[in-house]
């Protein structure tokens, strides 16, 4: 005989059918219409999955982090093969924390204050900010014109005695020659920290980004390859339980202990909760802080849409790459004019998104051409910063720059990208190339 629902399980049932119905209905309301429409750059892609079970963990009645965040974590994990993961409230905290770390007594080699790390000059603000924000020192290296990436031969030139890591990011989804960066890194014995946050899912030689350095990084803002809305995650790659528990409690708020916050056990994971001394002093250790910490959690509601997310993963990155195959197929026409990222031959990039620069001695700028595409409704953004430390909120921060940093200036002024998330489908990809056409057949006249 059936089971009889209780009347809040039949309500909750219910809810859930009628989220499903509501996504139907949106579903068959979705139809791009070119000039009304605009082709966003990114853009989040879901469906009553993520609603149902952030709706779920709405009517469970505890939103911090719990069950759906622990699987989330975990999963993330395997999908990458690290060790651990620690989920934190965005990419850019999951830097801060990452950086941060490196510094922690937990750690056994932590770095001193002054110490060199280094990174490219054309990235994101939060990837040099935790450089400066903890006192170290950042080394600014420029970057190839084809891959975006770092400059190996540079990188190779700019290490000195006082460096001590590197702070990576996989530009746009494209994986460094990382053949090439792990030689340098163990050569010197030096940290790497991949900023994974635009490349989730690439690969580089059969081997996901964000498990080749002792950290890794992750975003899960509505641009990146999965969103929660707001969101980040900071990877432990090899097994080093005093490297997570300085995650941890960098995280949550300095504090030493590294239970969950719902274990059930009274005396803690360690099973010595009421039993920590130091210099005479006996403390809970739920309440023994050993870091100058934040508080850099996100919530349940999010690790439950994360959850979802994660499982269609490969299926957004296989849709980034088609449509970036598209785009590039159809506007290598106009080569004599732009230039396309290319990526290493080891490398399967997911593409965050398709970047273009403007070929020295073209008869237009990136201003003609992006102004255009903005007037047809398709969204153009640059790439990031640019050469950072041209930025005005650099002005006065203390930088050792190793070269001209020509290739970072050149993507400064003439580069821009456009999208290829999953939400893009044929009739905007249509609408992009067409776009570029009716451009171009400006420029011939």
């Amino acid at each position: 005989m059936k089971k009889k629902m209780a009347p809040s399980e039949k309500i909750r049932d219910e809810i859930f059918k009628k989220i499903t119905e509501y996504f139907n209905i949106v579903k068959k309301d979705k139809k791009f219409v070119p000039g009304r429409d605009t082709v966003s750059y990114s853009g989040t892609v879901s469906d009553e999955k993520e609603a149902i079970s952030m709706v779920d963990s709405i009517l469970g009645g505890w939103w911090g982090l719990s069950s759906k965040g622990r699987e989330f974590a975990k999963n993330l994990s395997l999908y990458l093969g690290v060790s651990r993961t620690v989920l934190v409230n965005s990419g850019s905290s999951a830097n801060l924390i990452a950086l941060s770390t490196l510094k922690s007594k937990k750690v056994k080699e932590p770095i001193e204050k002054g110490s060199e790390v280094i990174t490219p000059a054309v990235t994101f603000p939060t990837t040099l900010n935790p450089i400066i924000q903890n006192n170290l020192m950042p080394v600014v290296v420029d970057v190839d014109l084809e891959s975006y990436n770092i400059n190996i031969e540079m990188l190779k030139e700019s290490i000195t005695h006082k460096t001590k890591a590197i702070m990576l990011p996989h530009t746009l989804g494209n994986p460094n020659d990382m053949d090439a960066i792990s030689d340098i890194v163990e050569d010197n014995g030096l940290y790497l920290i991949e900023d994974n946050c635009d490349a989730l899912g690439s690969e580089f030689d059969g081997k996901k980004t964000g498990s080749f350095g002792v950290m890794s990084t992750c975003s899960f803002y509505p641009a990146h390859h999965i969103t929660t809305g707001e969101g980040g995650a900071v990877c432990i790659v090899e097994n080093d339980e005093p490297l997570y528990r300085a995650v941890k409690s960098l995280r949550d708020w300095g504090k030493d202990c590294w239970c969950e916050s719902d274990e059930k056990s009274p005396n803690g994971a360690c099973g010595r909760r009421f039993e920590w001394e130091v210099d005479g002093i006996r403390y809970d250790h739920r309440y023994l802080y050993s870091e100058i910490g934040y508080n850099l959690k996100p919530t349940e509601i999010q690790a439950a849409m994360g959850l979802e997310q994660l499982k269609k993963l490969d299926d957004f990155n296989a849709k980034r790459r088609e449509n970036f195959s598209y785009l590039h197929r159809k506007l290598k026409k106009y080569e004599n004019h732009l230039s396309f990222m290319k990526a290493h031959k080891k490398a399967n990039p997911a593409w965050f998104a398709f970047p273009i620069a403007v070929r020295n001695g073209a008869p237009f700028s990136r201003a003609d051409l992006v102004k255009h595409l903005e007037s047809n409704k398709v969204q153009t953004r640059a790439i990031f910063g640019g050469n950072i430390i041209r930025q005005p909120a650099y002005n006065g921060c203390k930088f050792r720059v190793c070269g001209s940093l020509e290739n970072s200036d050149k993507i400064m002024r003439d580069a821009f990208f456009i999208g290829v998330y999953p939400g893009i489908g044929e009739a905007q990809l249509q609408h992009v190339v067409k776009a570029f056409d009716s451009f171009f057949e400006g420029v011939a006249k």
